[in-house]
Parts: C-alpha cells; structure tokens; sequence
C-alpha cells in the first residue's frame, strides 16, 4: 500500500478532516486524520494491518501491542497478518498511567511491535515502550499507520515504520493563526489533552 493508496482510502471514509483542531498535544492544527473513520470498515482495517505488518515481517515479533484506544484496532490486525497476539495497555483512571490489565502479561525476553494509529509526539507509543520493558520484553519496532511528528520518533534506538507521513500544520496555541482569526479549536479525538 502506497502513501497515496492509505490517502484515497481515508478521503473515501470521510477520515481526512479540516477545520480547527486540538490536538491531545495541546497543539492546533487545520487538518486532523481521524483514523477511527479509516478504521471503521474492517475490509480497509485488515488490509492496512496487512500492509503494516508487511513492513516489519521478519524481525521475530512475538505480539503486537498498543495504547487504548486508537492502536487496539491496529495491534490486532497487525498482529493478524504476523500471525501473533495482540495486546494493548490502558490509562488507569487514578493515575492517568498507561498499564497491562484483563490478564494481559509479558514473558520476559518476547519481542514487541509497539504501534499506534496516528504518532503526532510519539508520547503514547513512548509509554508503551516504557510498559513492555517493565514488564521484561524486547521492544524490536514502533510503528503507525500515520505519522504525523514533527521530529523524528523514536524509543531508544528502536526503528519506526508508518504507511504515510503527513506534514500537517500544527501551531502553539499562542501563535495559532486559526486562533487570532476568531475560530475555536475543537477536540475530535478520544484521548484527554496532555499539558
């Protein structure tokens, strides 16, 4: 699956949205790529999972695993297509941390593919990281569907793969033209804004 091959999908499922967003980073942009959309029509999520998983075949992953809620959807059929399970880590309501819970556990010394659907700041995927090394596996890779980041993303030394980068805007809301032209940012995701 090619860049533009991922983009015609997400066009085509209303996935690709303007306007004037907050971001979870607490940045503003004018475009946000709601993957839920994408992620919506299981035809299109399997073949994305299988275009992924292709991307990384071969490196000896023994699951796929995610932060809720955005990446379930992506560990799973990613981890389909490497004939693996998947697993994903959830923010505990005291805390705020991501965690392993449902009787999810990692072996010590298995291989993990950390994904994500859309990497902005790469933090989420940065905590998942940090869950599956606590817990005494081997992060081999990182990935997302998009990428999104400014910088590049990494986790120590582990490579990152995605299927599209998209070099979206995204201001300071102290210098957001979208702001000082008198529109409100609107929050389209599903995660609470990180300050």
């Amino acid at each position: 699956m090619t860049p533009e091959d991922l983009l015609d999908l997400a066009r085509a499922s209303g996935a690709l949205l303007e306007g004037h967003f907050l971001l979870s980073s607490g940045l503003h942009s004018p475009r946000y790529f709601q993957c839920a959309r994408l992620l919506a029509h299981p035809e299109v999520a399997t073949r994305i999972g299988a275009a992924l998983g292709e991307k990384v075949s071969g490196l000896g992953v023994d699951f796929a695993i995610a932060p809720a809620l955005g990446g379930i959807l992506v560990a799973h059929e990613v981890a389909r297509k490497l004939g693996v399970r998947a697993l994903f880590a959830e923010r505990d309501s005291d805390s705020g941390q991501l965690v392993l819970r449902r009787g999810f556990t990692i072996d010590p010394g298995e291989r993990a593919l950390v994904l994500e659907d859309v990497v902005t700041t790469g933090g989420s995927l940065r905590e998942t990281v940090q869950i599956v090394r606590a817990h005494g596996g081997k992060v081999v890779a990182t990935a997302a569907i998009v990428d999104r980041s400014r910088e590049p993303v990494t986790a120590e030394g582990v490579p990152f793969f995605s299927l599209a980068r998209l070099d979206f805007p995204a201001y300071e809301p102290s210098s957001c033209p979208l702001c000082r032209a008198g529109s409100t940012a609107v929050k389209p995701g599903s995660r609470p804004r990180r300050d």
